[in-house]
């Protein structure tokens, strides 16, 4: 069965400006893990893991921008590198909005997305739908 992504929410801003409607987290753990979300999501951080690296960190920064009228997330790195991606509207998800390389989209559960370009790869909320 294929999943079909609905939406993506860069935690920037869809915590933000949705808040918590998801179902109450049924564990302390789980709780721990949602207010660690919220908190980065008001710094714009995401966990991503750049330059081949396999370990994944909470070190870069998302910023979203309206642009020919489509959201353009720009995502810093530490060491000053940035990638861009489009937010596609028709269920895609996104795509390297700059282009040399394409971006590639795999989900991860029904919450989350994780987006490849090059040997960089990031790790964005998304709503997904079975």
């Amino acid at each position: 069965m294929s999943l079909r992504l609905v939406s993506v929410f860069v935690m920037a801003f869809a915590v933000a400006a949705c808040g918590d409607r998801e179902e109450s987290p049924k564990s302390g753990l789980e709780q721990v893990e949602a207010e660690a979300r919220a908190k980065a999501a008001e710094n714009g951080a995401i966990d991503c893991a750049i330059a081949g690296s396999t370990d994944f960190k909470r070190n870069c920064q998302v910023e979203r921008e309206i642009t020919a009228g489509e959201l353009v997330l720009t995502i810093r790195h530490e060491d000053g590198g940035f990638r861009r991606l489009r937010v596609l509207k028709d269920g895609r998800g996104v795509v390297a909005a700059d282009g040399a390389e394409p971006a590639v989209v795999q989900t991860l559960g029904t919450n989350a997305i994780e987006v490849t370009v090059g040997g960089d790869r990031y790790r964005l909320p998304a709503t997904v739908k079975k």
